[in-house]
């Protein structure tokens, strides 16, 4: 072999289980190890590079993620390893389908062949192919291609959602023994049904599931038993495997729970659970299967298959699994200039540059991932390998004299960033449907913590481009005194009034009267009067109120609410909006005017320091989503410590009838100078984390204790050193309003994100995204088509988020 790094072998061990092993793709760029060069494997700490050179040494305007890694880090050793997929089988047209015995999956050996070359990057990229005879760099390689890849262990860790036992489960009373009928002999016991059958095991009655996505019947027997016999828990048959596992539901907690003792309990009712077989889909499978079947049309109102469109700026992104969501959201930010400016000029220097050890745990080098995969057109190409369409796309209803069938894009797997992403986040670190909005939120938060640690100037970074102001005026009508206060936004969130029409559609929905885009706004600007206790006047009075903008943002984004509350869920109604699709919004008259000459001003405003806290965004964002008033989110989530939208909606509904429920919150003096006195254990934990003793001591001086509030503070005031002191209060310099006074406001759209579905937290979402050349583009998923007006009229109706440009 003649490479004298060989020797570092013999130190090296395979990844152990819980270690990731970045063998699918580069975490750097999403070249794979299904291209010609494959990808290089580092045998020291399993990061994946690509190398898309010659024998290893650099061709010119190629990428080398792997041996920027060497530079960087100094492993020497990687195996490089291609997956060529292996040539199907063709199956005789006489030959009988396979019977459903079971529920499998084909293993990726039985789909691929794997070649791997051990490289030595000590040696300028060498490749020694004698390498693997070697025991220990075999067990090292073999350790590799037996582990669950980064991708996987991300996805199988989501999927695991945390389903837990519950009183019901834990305490169930169950009849004398009796047995049921066979498998194949067994109905529900009020119908004929024989599949969706769900198992009552406190007494052992059968009965019929709800009707389900993919044509699974159901009357809601099992329902009914529990109506009529308040016996909570049932199991769904089919589901039940050797292992012990199930599909088991709890009627009083309506939720999927575990039963620890199910063998016993079903051992009472005739069944071994050790012969079990798993012959149906588990309410999650289904759920995800629905999602994915959501299909928006892809064909013109001639029937005709929309175009596939190629290029840069046009790569789709793969479904991971409800996660269209994060697709429809990441392809309309990539869409704007502040986002291709900020990581795709960048993205090869900043791979050399960055200091972080792993990519894949680094938001910036995902980001600069994700804007060279969508807009430099390498990945831009028809797959070549098509899935067929879900059964319900209107592509299989192309008649067979028409074009034949598009072919689509593979679309990129964002499966590092969204592994990334949910790492801090509960909801997002699942594979269940989120929302968009709040997905966004939460995506510009996190970009600007990272900026704030990095003592990135805000002003120059993306999520700068989303910030406004509102102005909140308040006038008491007995004295006329008035109250200004201004709030950060980064979204325009606009109620819809909702009128029925008196008809129904053929599949008896109620269709509702359109609304103007400018009639909701000028809903949100009117004046409103309220009960008010007036500080001035010292007693109950009238006063009025109205939201403007205090300053406009470079790109606006409009979120409509068009919810209702059905068993404590939003459900989403399809009110048509009315909005300039290809005109423009111009909002001159929305633009507060501030404290007028001759106004006084309420004491409150008088105050020095007195200012909001920091609301739980994510929670904010869902209560204004259920058609809740900004205020009273606010007085919510305030009253139940800034927790949770579940319990500051249980606060809310507790407080409906408070006659100050819509009155502005009253600042007090104290409230930023004062509070609880931080304890040792705070000022330690922050101390653990970097911290010295007088900066925790000032952070949670400054968040009244908050500790996550401290440790934003802290983040956010890096000018906060050693000398930091706790002073009596001092007011702050007054902090700029972001966005722009300059008027003309004129807005143009550029993307709305549409959601087909009953819930935001189910269905499908797409992004249409109006490019300079083509026109309105449609991307679904990994679909990337050219948009028909028509569609995309009829969808901008009825779209979740509008994205509006500045126009210059």
């Amino acid at each position: 072999m003649a490479c004298t790094h060989f020797p570092i072998a013999a130190r090296l061990i395979p990844p152990k289980i819980s270690q990731a092993v970045h063998r699918e793709e580069c975490t750097e760029c999403f070249d794979s190890q299904d291209m010609p060069q494959g990808i290089d494997v580092c045998l020291h700490c399993f990061n994946g590079g690509c190398v898309d050179e010659q024998d290893g040494h650099g061709a010119e305007g190629g990428r080398h993620h792997a041996r920027i890694h060497f530079e960087k880090t100094g492993h020497q050793l990687a195996v490089n390893i291609r997956r060529v997929r292996k040539p199907r089988p063709q199956t005789d047209n006489d030959e009988p389908p396979l019977k459903r015995l079971a529920i499998g999956e084909e293993r990726e050996e039985d789909q691929y062949d794997f070649i791997r070359t051990v490289r030595c990057w000590g040696c300028g990229g060498k490749l020694l192919p004698d390498a693997i005879s070697n025991l220990r760099v075999a067990a090292i390689v073999d350790g590799i291609s037996e582990s669950m890849s980064s991708a996987r262990q991300s996805e199988v860790k989501a999927w695991e959602e945390e389903i837990t036992a519950c009183e019901h489960t834990l305490t169930l009373h169950q009849t004398p023994p009796s047995a049921i009928p066979p498998s194949g002999l067994a109905h529900c016991s009020k119908c004929d049904l024989t599949e969706n059958l769900w198992l009552c095991l406190a007494c052992g009655s059968l009965g019929c599931g709800r009707k389900q996505h993919g044509g699974v019947g159901g009357n809601g027997h099992g329902l009914e038993h529990y109506l009529e016999t308040k016996h909570p828990v049932s199991v769904k048959l089919g589901t039940i495997t050797p292992e012990g596992s199930a599909d088991i539901f709890c009627y009083d907690c309506d939720e999927s729970r575990l039963d620890p003792e199910l063998a016993f309990h079903l051992a009472n009712f005739g069944i071994n659970v050790a012969i079990q077989t798993k012959t149906q889909k588990t309410l999650t499978e289904l759920q995800i299967e629905q999602n994915l079947h959501f299909d928006f049309s892809l064909t013109d109102e001639r029937g005709r298959a929309l175009e596939p469109v190629f290029g840069k700026g046009l790569t789709g992104l793969a479904n991971l699994g409800n996660s269209c969501y994060l697709a429809s959201t990441v392809q309309a930010l990539f869409a704007l200039p502040q986002f291709q400016n900020r990581y795709l000029p960048s993205a090869e220097l900043h791979a050399m540059l960055c200091p972080v050890k792993d990519p894949s745990q680094c938001l910036d080098c995902q980001m600069h991932k994700l804007a060279d995969g969508l807009l430099s057109g390498r990945y831009s190409k028809p797959a070549s390998h098509q899935t067929p369409p879900p059964v319900s796309s209107d592509l299989n209803t192309i008649s067979d004299d028409a074009m034949p069938a598009p072919t689509f894009q593979a679309g990129l797997k964002p499966s590092m960033f969204k592994a990334l992403i949910g790492k801090s986040h509960p909801e997002f670190s699942t594979m269940r449907q989120q929302d968009a909005s709040e997905f966004l939120t939460y995506l510009l938060q996190l970009l600007r913590r990272d900026g704030q640690r990095k003592s990135v100037d805000a002003s120059m970074e993306p999520p700068h481009i989303f910030e406004f102001g509102t102005e909140q005026r308040l006038q008491c009508k007995k004295c006329n005194g008035v109250r200004y206060r201004v709030d950060e936004n980064e979204i325009v969130g606009i109620n819809v009034p909702v009128r029925e029409t008196g008809k129904m559609t053929e599949d008896a929905k109620i269709v509702y009267e359109s609304v103007t885009l400018e009639e909701c706004l000028e809903a949100l600007h009117e004046e409103e009067e309220i009960d008010y206790r007036c500080p001035r006047c010292k007693t109950e009075a009238q006063a009025v109120t109205q939201t403007s903008f205090a300053s406009f943002p470079d790109v606006l984004v409009i979120s409509p609410k068009k919810f209702q509350l059905v068993n404590w869920v939003p459900q989403k109604l399809d009110v048509p909006l009315i909005v300039p699709i290809d005109g423009t919004l111009v909002l001159d008259k929305y633009l507060g005017t501030g404290q007028q000459e001759g106004e006084d001003l309420l004491p409150e405003d008088a105050l020095e320091g007195a200012t909001l806290p920091e609301f739980n965004a994510t929670a904010m964002s869902q209560l204004e989503g259920m058609g809740f008033p900004t205020v009273r989110c606010q007085k919510a989530l305030l009253a139940t410590g800034n927790s949770d939208a579940e319990t500051a909606m249980q606060w809310l509904f507790e407080h409906m009838e408070d006659p100050d429920i819509d009155e502005l919150i009253a600042l007090g003096s104290a409230t930023a100078s004062t509070g609880p006195e931080a304890s040792p254990e705070q000022i330690s934990m922050l101390s653990d984390m970097g911290f010295t003793q007088a900066q925790a001591k000032k952070a949670l001086h400054e968040t009244a204790g908050n500790m996550e509030r401290a440790v934003e503070w802290l983040f956010s005031h890096p000018e906060a050193d050693d000398d930091a002191v706790v002073e009596e209060h001092v007011p702050a310099p007054a902090k700029p309003i972001p966005g722009s006074t300059v008027l003309p406001a004129k807005y143009t759209l550029k993307a709305l994100i549409s959601h087909k579905g009953p819930s935001v937290h189910s269905g499908h979402y797409v992004a249409h995204i109006k490019e300079p050349e083509l026109g309105w583009v449609l991307f679904n998923d990994e679909k990337v088509v050219k948009a028909d007006q028509e569609s995309v009229e009829s969808l901008g109706k009825l779209a979740y988020l509008y994205v509006f440009e500045k126009a210059l």
